[in-house]
């Protein structure tokens, strides 16, 4: 197992951003924790225009390519527990896809835990064969599209009931 990083290493900027501010230091699933930021931002963002939203959500995603791989190269290891900028632009990413509001919001996040730990086909394949910052985003990035797909469905059924 990798070792976990100190608080020392959120000086550098790269880190404090990879690591979720300090959420991916937490001694326990990291990367829970790092959802968690990513559903307070995403509901902390709910006033904003959904534009102003999904160009956010956007920007952090591919900010996080290259933040993520930078982090990754300085701790040394692929894809650290730790780094939970993924896991937040995820949550950015699937609070767009679903209808506002803390229940669709607390679905959005458990279905995206439980995807991003399964990891079900293609997302292992992608976790397991591509390297970097990209690799890293994308298995995240693929567990909220599948929540996302679900939660449509789920309230798609609502709608016609």
């Amino acid at each position: 197992m990798a070792t976990r990083p100190s608080l020392g290493e959120l000086k550098h900027p790269v880190h404090l951003l990879a690591l979720g501010f300090g959420s991916g230091l937490a001694p326990y699933a990291p990367g829970t924790a790092g959802s968690v930021v990513g559903l307070l931002l995403a509901w902390l963002m709910s006033n904003l225009a959904w534009a102003w939203q999904a160009g956010i959500a956007l920007l952090v995603t591919l900010a996080g390519i290259w933040i993520c791989g930078a982090s990754s190269r300085r701790l040394g290891v692929h894809d650290h527990p730790a780094i939970v900028l993924d896991e937040i632009a995820a949550m950015l990413l699937l609070a767009l896809a679903v209808p506002f509001g803390w229940p669709w919001l607390l679905a959005a996040f458990a279905l995206f835990r439980v995807f991003d730990i399964a990891k079900p086909w293609p997302i292992r394949d992608v976790d397991h064969s591509m390297s970097g910052g990209l690799g890293i985003m994308l298995d995240d990035v693929l567990a909220a599209v599948y929540a996302a797909i679900c939660l449509r469905l789920v309230h798609f059924v609502l709608q016609v009931i």
